[in-house]
């Protein structure tokens, strides 16, 4: 195991035949100070500026400062700073080696709060996310937008999982959000809360009258944004899942029962925020579902009846959809061959281009909507009042001008525009073509993210920021709680304040969030005489995974022969299937996992002057290991790559037989281009979010 530093040996690792050699004098040339130092902040100003990601030219035209260079980032600096309410991660533990927060304890055993100002379960949900949204990071010295580093880069990489990743991501973002105001708009119609209603129509109409209908729209946009509790007076916050978004009243959930606020079924959660992301996931699962029984032409009005089976081969999923289509072609009389087919690559291979901007756009879209979000509701560290009152100000003119324009003149400008963006295009383009060649990349310096919502974090930024404040103080935080236990089966206990000023009776609340007692018993009577039926196509599926299995448990246990030969690829494999008897426990400090194949631990050490990352063989079971182990300083990490522990299709088939979890791999850049990969790590999330908190690098995902 690990050995704490002691005041004789700084750095136990020389017991564990991990090389001590002396870092040399590049590193004294690095400040060796803890990479969170304060420093003070450029002046404002507008000032010519070379960068050289912005072309030979460009105008600080944000204010403030760029976070180029060396200078460290808003978000380091909020990891830095004094905070006001502390939380446990906040505190001063006066320990040279780090403070392990309950990372292996039951929730309930966790410090509460862990960041002053921010409920645990909400911490939780951001780190989940940051976690599936995260794939592949790297240090950046360039120009970084708004201030805060972890901005998706322009050349990012395009992989169906990152898609998946960034289409669940809007789902919980966007299309919960328009959700929820879809059924807002429909509790106001319906009548149903007259008071409320009344408000507002007789609002309206007063306002139509005198001909003041936008500066309303624009004043009550400003009460909104600048005085928060105008929102739950307004708009009374109700559960999503309990509103009908037809009449505006109360419904039972889609899932039987309510088990969650936020979420469009009402499904149960174990956590805050599950329950909405199991949705997404099934969102986009459902969207794969109909793309490919769309390419198989699946007709379930013209099929015959079939008797179930089992296919014995496993092609490639991403080219079912592609041979089904071509087998639809052929079964109505038509030419499935693909042989004279000129149109196949070319729209192959355009569908593939075009899929990475696809992916930057959604990825713009939700970055943007939590933007917004973070800045109508901020969360600490960040500043609470100023991007409001910022978003605020920019409205108070539009009231001004719109009181001073009748809406005629209105109407009459607004049909100016149109017909000046419609027949203007030479003068569009002599303009945009000027603005390139005088300041390069002007439109990035014009985003809004460098502008209205300039030092406004996205969640993810919002997430690094949390876990660099606990690096900052030696306590990292604890990762989001995981169990195999089953959500619960009741809904939890609703007050008065869930339900809002809904027009429902407290018995048909309670009927609408408890499960009918007689759907419940059909469904569990359709449950037993499903369990009696007998399934042969199951029988059959049983049969080949009981036979796949073993397939698969032979393949990965000559993996151990074909490693000690020398394979690469057969280390790599090694200890991605887990032991289910064995327990594994272990970080802040200690992450188990393999190097080369070897079995051993993964440590961080903060305790030393210069922060590392390394690797120990277990002892116990080689001894000859010091030829193995390796030596990181953090600050020297300039890429880290999350891995798969198998290849996606490998993956699919294993889990599918084992129904076991795969332990992934991580891949470390240095500065002098030298990759270590290690492998079979079961922590591999809590150790990518440690080693990206930890340093002074400036992130750019990839």
């Amino acid at each position: 195991m690990y050995r704490q530093p002691t005041p004789n040996n700084p750095d136990p690792m020389g017991f564990r035949g991990v090389p001590t050699t002396d870092p040399g004098p590049e590193h004294e040339k690095r400040s060796l100070l803890h990479p969170f130092g304060k420093t003070e902040s450029p002046e404002v100003g507008i000032a010519p500026t070379k960068d050289e990601s912005l072309g030979r030219r460009t105008r600080n035209i944000t204010g403030g400062s760029t976070s180029s260079g060396d200078s460290p980032t808003e978000s380091h600096a909020l990891a830095a700073a004094d905070h006001g309410v502390k939380g446990a991660a906040q505190q001063d533990h006066g320990a040279a080696e780090v403070k392990d927060l309950g990372w292996q304890e039951h929730v309930s055993k966790v410090p509460t709060p862990l960041v002053g100002g921010l409920p645990n379960e909400e911490l939780w949900v951001l780190v989940r996310r940051f976690n599936k949204q995260m794939y592949h990071v790297k240090a950046t010295t360039d120009y970084l937008p708004g201030g805060l580093d972890l901005n998706i880069a322009d050349e990012e990489e395009f992989s169906p999982d990152k898609l998946r990743a960034n289409i669940e991501r809007l789902y919980m973002t966007v299309i919960i959000g328009l959700m929820g105001f879809g059924k807002h708009i429909a509790r106001l119609r319906s009548w149903r809360e007259p008071r409320r209603t009344a408000i507002f129509c007789t609002t309206y109409f007063t306002a139509w009258f005198f001909n003041l209908t936008i500066p309303l729209y624009l004043v009550t946009m400003i009460i909104l944004i600048a005085y928060p509790p105008a929102r739950a007076i307004l708009f009374p916050p109700a559960p999503l899942a309990l509103v009908d978004s037809n009449t505006g009243g109360v419904k039972t959930p889609s899932a039987g029962m309510l088990g969650s606020h936020d979420s469009a079924t009402g499904a149960a959660e174990k956590h805050k925020g599950e329950a909405v992301e199991q949705e997404a996931h099934n969102f986009v699962s459902s969207f794969g579902a109909i793309a490919l029984s769309s390419a198989a032409g699946k007709n379930p009005h013209t099929e015959a009846e079939e008797d179930e089976s089992v296919d014995k081969s496993l092609p490639d999923p991403t080219n079912v959809a592609l041979h089904a289509s071509n087998a639809r072609v052929s079964t109505k009389g038509g030419s499935s061959t693909t042989k004279h087919d000129k149109t196949k690559q070319p729209m192959e291979a355009a569908m593939w281009i075009k899929a990475r901007p696809v992916m930057h756009v959604i990825a713009d879209i939700a970055d943007g909507w939590e933007r917004f979000a973070n800045a109508l509701s901020p969360t600490k560290p960040f500043p609470q009042d100023e991007p409001r009152l910022k978003l605020a100000a920019i409205l108070v003119p539009g009231v001004a001008v719109s009181l001073l324009t009748s809406p005629a003149a209105f109407v009459k400008l607004s049909h100016f525009f149109v017909g000046f963006g419609f027949f203007a295009d030479p003068v569009i383009w002599r303009a945009a073509h000027w603005l390139n060649q005088e300041f390069p990349n002007w439109q990035k310096l014009l985003e809004i993210r460098n502008t209205l919502l300039k030092g406004v974090p996205t969640n993810a930024q919002l997430t690094i920021t949390l876990l660099r404040i606990g690096e900052a103080n030696k306590a990292p935080l604890p990762p989001p709680p995981q169990s195999s236990e089953p959500p619960p089966t009741h809904p939890p206990a609703l007050s008065a304040e869930d339900v809002g000023p809904l027009d429902a009776s407290h018995e048909e609340v309670q009927d609408a969030i408890h499960k009918d007692p007689a759907q419940a018993r059909e469904e569990h009577l359709q449950e037993q005489e499903q369990a009696k039926k007998p399934k042969h196509g199951s029988k059959i599926i049983g049969f080949f995974k009981g036979t796949t299995k073993t397939g698969v448990e032979t393949k990965l246990g000559v993996d151990h022969v074909r490693a000690k030969i020398g394979s690469e690829h057969a280390k790599n494999r090694l200890g991605v299937l887990p032991d289910p008897k064995e327990q594994v426990l272990n970080g802040p400090v200690e992450f188990k996992g393999r190097y080369k194949g070897k079995k051993g631990d993964i440590f961080i050490s903060t305790a030393s002057t210069i922060p590392y990352v390394a690797f120990t063989r277990d002892t116990s079971l080689d001894k000859d290991d010091a030829d193995e182990a390796f030596h990181i300083p953090i600050a020297d990490i300039t890429e880290l790559v999350k891995k798969g522990g198998l290849g996606w299709k490998a993956k699919i088939v294993v889990g599918w037989a084992t129904d076991r979890n795969i332990n992934d791999a991580l891949e470390i850049v240095d500065k002098s281009g030298n990759m270590t990969r290690l492998t079979a790590i079961p922590l591999r999330e809590e150790l990518f979010n440690r080693l990206v908190a930890m340093g002074p690098q400036k992130w750019e995902a990839w």
